[in-house]
This record gives C-alpha cells, structure tokens and sequence, in this order.
C-alpha cells in the first residue's frame, strides 16, 4: 500500500468557535463527489460544538467551504453536536445520524463524569437529503430504551444486504449514577429505511463488565458478512488491549469469537473495497504514537504487515503518557488527546481516503491521506 497524496480539509483556527476540529468522516456519493463531516467547536469538549460539512468533486484534493446544515438546538433545549455520520441509501438520497449532546440540564459539565464514568444526557438524531446533501430536513430523534442510557454513536448507519438498516450503539450511564457500568453495543435495526427503529440486540458485551467495547466500527463486505474492529479496553487493569475483529453472516445475530489482531488501539471505520479487501486505519497511541493502516485480503484474512504505511506520528516533544489510574480518568483525559480517530472510505477510482485529526492542545485540524491499495 502506498501514500499517494495528503492535505488538510479544516485547518482550525486558534481562539475561535473554529478552532478544534475532531470525528472526521467522509462519504464518497454516486455522482463522484465526496462529502466530509468533522465537528468543529472552541475545544475538544465545549458546548458550543457543531458539524460542519465539506464538499470535494476532484477526489478529496480540494474541499469547499464549510457548510452548517444542521442545527444544534433540539427540543427546545442548547446542546452541541458530537459527530454526525452520511449514509448513501440511493441516488441522492442520503442519511444522516448526529450525536446531540444535552448542553442545558448540566449546564458547564465535561461530557463525562470523571468520578461516576458518566455520560451527560444524549440523543441520536436523524435528518435525509434527497440531493446529495445539498439540503437536508430537520432532525428527528431516534428514541432509545431507557437501559442504554445516554447513546454514544461511534459509526454511520450500516445498508444491510438484505436492505435493512442497522444503528450502532454503545451504552453509557447517567451522568450521576454510581453504579457499576456494565457496558455493550447494541444494534437497532430498521425496516423502513430509517423512519423507524425496532428494538436493541446487544451485539458485543462482557458480561462480567470488566471488558469495555469501545468505539466499534463496522462495514459490510461484498459478500454481505458484517465486520467490526473493536477499541478493547481492560478496566480492572485499566490497560487499552489490541484491536479484536467479530464477523457475522446473519447481519449481527450470531458473530464468530472475538480474534486479537496483535496491534493496538483504536480502529477507523474500515474501507470495504469491491474486491474483497479491506484497508484499516488505526491509532497506536501508546506504541508507536501513531496513525497506520494495513490491508487485508478479505474481512476474515490478517492485516498483512508489509502493507502497512504511517498516516501520522505524534512529534517526541508532544507525548503523553498515561499515568491515570481508574477508567472515569482515563475518560476524562480522552479530552486532552491531540490526535486520532480515523476513517477510512472508498473513493470511485479504488483508492482509498483516510481522514483523521491532529494538532495541538489549542488548535486541531482535518487532515486526509489517500492511498492507493
């Protein structure tokens, strides 16, 4: 695999409501274009946080100004939005699913609590475009059931084979309880291409909970198997594992034994190519302070190591080390990481556009790589 070209979508802009950009994603269209989403805010954790959305029509070379399609009032109430993910259901017709973040019943609160492990109050919200997302209707919520707690959204809606769709979400405690958190992903499938939602099946939990499954992401393959990278987390230990893979053929009934995949620590949204292969991204905080990628031959294949290329590595004089000592630090000091997240897409031409952000403490930009597999 080889690194073909680079640059910035969003450079962010130290001082202002502009100057943090994170959660990039990007979605290539029917038409050749490329729309990319990312949240844009004054850290990495304020209140004033919104998506923004650009668009490319030269393969990711050049990006549009920034468009703010989406409002960030719900209900009636303040809140910001954490990430917003595009889906292509047909043609021009788009989906989008945002992670709203409550800002007004804990008014100048940290989305986590650091000494509950819990989570202000969330809503995942959805709004459709009917012209490649040139406009878009107003949210709607997507109501979840009361033991999911507040939704965290970690990847865009999935098209099943069959033609169903497939949320994902991972489970969170309230913001006060002090209770153990016993935390799964879930998905809620809908018939209807979006307008409903049925009920959660949990696809991915330790039940002991001393396991965390964070940040899974997800593709469908070719074939129609459903595949997932999951950020593991050991909080007895309060160690980041490596990255484990699940596949399932019945669209997230019943999945295979979690693989380790021998390399750490948070997986992109894998890129799904028409052959088979798939290309990951992923962040080695840790390790190699980095951002890499690898290809596999297809979704149940090892990532080959000769394949494997450097996105992105952190500069020595920027590191950080972990020194915290109980999971509602460590999440709480997820605020403070200066690179990471990365999304993998398949461009019309087979390459390959990951996109990530990276920076420092006051300023963070949207950078993509494209890649040619």
């Amino acid at each position: 695999m080889q690194i073909v070209d680079r640059g910035i979508i969003n450079t962010g802009e130290r001082g202002t409501s502009r100057a943090v950009g994170t959660f990039p994603t990007t979605t290539a269209l029917p038409d050749g274009s490329i729309l990319a989403t990312y949240r844009i805010g004054t850290t990495k954790d304020s209140a004033d946080a919104t998506v923004e959305l650009r668009r490319s029509t030269d393969g990711g070379r050049s990006w549009n100004s920034p468009e703010h399609p989406f409002s960030t009032d719900f209900g009636g109430m303040k809140g910001s939005l954490r990430c917003g993910y595009v889906t292509v259901l047909r043609g021009e017709h788009l989906i989008a699913v945002g992670m709203w973040v409550d800002r007004t019943t804990y008014p100048n609160k940290p989305i986590f609590n650091e000494e509950t492990e819990g989570c202000l109050p969330i809503k995942l919200l959805i709004s459709e475009s009917q012209d490649s997302g040139r406009s878009w209707c107003p949210w709607r919520h997507v109501p979840t059931a009361q033991d999911i707690g507040p939704p965290s959204l970690t990847n865009p809606i999935l098209v099943l084979s069959g033609g169903r769709l497939a949320l994902s979400i991972e489970t969170n405690k309230q913001y006060h309880d002090v209770s153990p958190w016993l935390q799964r992903v879930v998905y809620m499938y809908s018939e209807d291409g979006g307008r409903s939602w049925g009920k959660p099946v949990t696809v991915c939990q330790d039940p002991s909970g001393r396991i965390f499954n964070w940040d899974q992401r997800a593709g469908v393959s070719v074939d129609g198997r459903l595949v997932t990278f999951t950020w593991t987390y050991d909080s007895k230990t309060t160690r980041y594992l490596n990255i484990h893979r699940r596949i399932s053929a019945t669209e997230g009934k019943i999945w295979t034994t979690a693989q380790d995949l021998g390399f750490a620590d948070q997986a992109s949204v894998p890129a799904m190519l028409l052959d088979g292969r798939v290309v990951l991204a992923w962040v080695d905080r840790f390790g190699s302070r980095s951002i890499r990628a690898r290809v596999a031959p297809t979704i149940d294949a090892p990532f080959e190591p000769e394949t494997e290329v450097e996105l992105y590595r952190l500069d020595a004089g920027a590191v950080r080390v972990p020194g915290k000592q109980d999971t509602g630090e460590l999440l709480a000091e997820m605020g403070a990481w200066n690179y990471g997240l990365p999304h993998a897409e398949v461009l019309p031409d087979g390459d390959v556009l990951v996109v990530y952000y990276a920076g420092e403490d006051d300023r963070m930009d949207v950078c993509w790589v494209r890649l040619t597999p």
